[in-house]
């Protein structure tokens, strides 16, 4: 069973986030190379779970009749 994805974790900067293993960034474990895969939050910022959240229903109704 896959390990739960920490949404807005502390120091994102200090764990490779690649596979579920979650990897120190000085012990990478996986062989995905020499790098760390980052966090989606040090790309998109604290806000990037947004576009991912459903909508609001009176949003779906505004958009529809558009």
């Amino acid at each position: 069973m896959a390990k739960k994805f920490p949404i807005k974790p502390l120091h994102p900067e200090r764990i490779c986030w690649g596979c579920d293993k979650y990897c120190p960034v000085d012990a990478l474990a996986c062989g995905n190379g020499s790098e760390r895969t980052q966090h989606p939050i040090e790309l998109f910022g604290d806000d990037w779970m947004d576009p991912l959240l459903p909508f609001d229903a009176d949003e779906q109704s505004d958009t529809a009749a558009a």
